[in-house]
């Protein structure tokens, strides 16, 4: 795959964390960490477990509050908005676990969820004034590679095809920066590469991606940058080449995982 080069260095940050800290009680989970993704760029952040990759997640959507730091969601400051008002200004987020409504055929989720970021009614799939709805859930579907599935309930799908759903409800609030937690944990490898290709066409339109994986062979291929935490500390933030040659990530992450 070719990477999408992230916007030029002048434009906005997509996300910037900085010198964000944050305790659980009096046990520091996170220190002073810094952190910026671009539009149009895709950051891959690494680590060993416990090392304060999801909460740092859960401080950027808004689950926690930081005790020191600030967030800031394309220049605006949200360290104090709760989670639905950063969804309300372009920040997406997945979880490790998949979240559908399994009831509901492929289309029916997207079109809910497109609905949903507009307001109004929230059965859209059933009224005729809502065609371009239903088509514009089509033509997302179709993005991430389940135009052959419109029709399957979502709890049906295959693992795989439900991380590509969730990434179709993303798209359908329009957001400007998208969160993905472990995308492919629990993916069959046969369904890794078609996955990778739905994660690499996220940045295409100027969007930017953060992203926790631990499959290092798709790391070194989407990303843009990689970023590596550590004790709650971010050690190197850089190219995949320059990170995984640096001495003090392989000590402390990298050549014990390979």
């Amino acid at each position: 795959m070719t990477r999408t080069e992230p916007h030029p260095a002048e434009a906005v940050d997509a996300l910037a964390v900085e010198h964000v800290s944050w305790r659980a009680g009096a046990v520091p989970i996170i220190s002073d960490v810094t952190l910026r993704v671009a539009p149009g760029e895709l950051v891959a952040l690494i680590g060993p477990n416990g090392a304060g990759k999801t909460s740092l997640f859960n401080v950027v959507s808004g689950l926690y509050r930081p005790s020191g730091g600030r967030v800031l969601l394309g220049g605006a400051d949200v360290t104090r908005l709760a989670p639905y008002r950063r969804a309300r200004l372009g920040l997406g987020r997945t979880f490790q676990t998949s979240a559908v409504f399994a009831s509901l055929t492929v289309i029916e989720n997207v079109a809910l969820g497109i609905q949903a970021a507009r307001g109004g009614s929230m059965r859209p799939w059933r009224r005729r004034s809502d065609r371009s709805i239903t088509a514009a859930a089509h033509d997302i579907a179709d993005r991430v590679f389940l135009g052959e599935r419109k029709a399957a309930t979502a709890g049906s799908l295959a693992h795989g095809e439900k991380r590509k759903l969730e990434i179709a409800l993303l798209l359908a609030a329009a957001p400007k920066m998208l969160l993905l937690d472990e995308p492919m944990a629990g993916v069959s490898a046969e369904d890794v590469l078609a996955l990778a290709e739905v994660i690499h066409g996220l940045t295409g339109d100027g969007r930017g991606v953060l992203m926790v994986e631990h499959h290092m062979d798709v790391v070194l291929d989407l990303a843009d940058r990689v970023a590596v935490m550590h004790h709650g500390t971010l050690l190197a933030c850089d190219s995949p080449a320059a990170v995984m040659a640096d001495a003090t990530v392989q000590e402390a992450y990298v050549g014990e995982a390979l």
